[in-house]
């Protein structure tokens, strides 16, 4: 992913969170000559070896699954807020952009099976089930709704590369950065009220 000097996003710990909060990702696969992508979980976690890893699991119908061979590269990518930036509020000319973050992360799959793809499955279900006002769990599943797990691919991807860009207007001076927040809350469209909410942390991170 290109990023500007500026807009890299260097900080370990804010990366993972990023990568926790926006885990519906976007799993990139090449092989045959064809690009395939598919969008689902990717959980961030820590594998046996203490190594970095997002595991996540697809269709087994889904054709990616016939990219899965062990060892591949393999490219997923994580989307946070973003909103288009008037140059209208700026006080000097200007073209439009957009701000957003984004975090794109490279790593080595390996298919897992059996009570490893159960694990899995057992972490998944419970992070997100955790506000649930009646919390199911994979251990409370019959038999019979534990056989769709034979109709899914699951896999563990050991990071390799992570590349996490934050363009928040930065480099405006004081006057035009606090417009543009002031601007993007009044906007009400999108997610403009949450890119304003990341302008004013960048902000007050920095001083």
């Amino acid at each position: 992913m290109y990023i500007p000097e500026n807009y890299k996003n260097e900080d370990t710990n804010e990366v993972k969170n990023f990568i926790k909060q926006h885990g519906f990702g976007i799993l990139v696969t090449h092989g045959d000559g064809k690009t395939l992508a598919t969008h689902i979980p990717l959980e961030l976690a820590t594998n046996k070896e203490g190594k970095d890893v997002l595991q996540g699991h697809i269709a087994r119908r889904n054709p990616q699954k016939e990219n899965f061979k062990n060892d591949i590269e393999v490219l997923c990518i994580f989307n946070g807020p973003h909103s288009y930036i008037s140059s209208s509020w700026y006080n000097f000319e200007e073209v439009p952009t957009w701000n957003y973050i984004a975090v794109h992360v490279y790593g080595k799959l390996k298919v897992i099976e059996g009570e490893e793809l159960v694990d899995v499955l057992k972490e998944l279900v419970d992070t997100y089930e955790v506000d649930s006002e009646n919390p199911v769990s994979v251990e409370g599943f019959s038999d019979k709704t534990m056989n769709q797990v034979h109709g899914i691919v699951g896999f563990e991807i050991e990071i390799t590369d992570i590349q996490a860009t934050k363009k928040l207007s930065q480099g405006h001076d004081e006057e035009n950065y606090s417009n543009i927040i002031s601007k993007l809350e009044n906007r009400k469209k999108g997610n403009a009220d949450k890119i304003a909410t990341c302008m004013k942390e960048l902000k007050k991170k920095d001083e």
